[in-house]
């Protein structure tokens, strides 16, 4: 019986590097890039550096708009989502501050999860804005926009979407 598989022909191909990195660098051509506009200054990146350079540098606190327009939220709960008080920001607004690396990254995570989102939803912004705000029983019952207050919270809101994207229920 041995001798019989030893005579059988292989039927792995060898792997081949020079493919494998053709295919890495064209994966890595179609990477999506993300960017936010926030008064006259665009931030983009396209990779987890670049996101780290934007958060190191800081974001203007005008950012929480363009966040409280894209998710269809008052300016006040977006706020609440970062733990920044009214006044405060009133006050780092006109002050023309940046805000703290911590609120950054959730805004540049939030930005990747609502263009995410918006690809799974076929770029109908009315549905996906309204799939926010209703409870989601894989997400124990909460809406995904409540869980927009922690980078655990949005990653599960983009396994969610993953799975959505792959018909899988959530």
């Amino acid at each position: 019986m041995s001798d019989k598989k030893s005579k059988m022909p292989s039927r792995t191909k060898a792997m081949d590097p020079e493919k494998s990195v053709q295919r890495a660098r064209a994966r890595r051509a179609e990477s999506p890039y993300w960017s936010i506009v926030v008064a006259e200054d665009k931030y983009t990146w396209n990779t987890k550096m670049g996101r780290v350079g934007i958060i190191r540098q800081g974001l203007p606190y005008e950012s929480i708009e363009v966040i409280s327009t894209r998710t269809n939220l008052p300016v006040k709960h977006v706020l609440n989502l970062l733990g920044v008080a009214q006044t405060t920001y009133n006050k780092k607004k006109k002050d023309k501050d940046l805000l703290t690396g911590r609120d950054s990254e959730v805004i540049l995570v939030l930005v990747e999860l609502l263009d995410f989102g918006l690809e799974v939803f076929n770029n109908e912004k009315e549905k996906f804005q309204r799939w926010l705000k209703k409870p989601n029983i894989s997400l124990g019952g909460v809406s995904p926009e409540s869980l927009f207050d922690s980078l655990t919270g949005i990653q599960e809101v983009r396994n969610i979407l993953n799975r959505l994207e792959y018909g899988n229920m959530a």
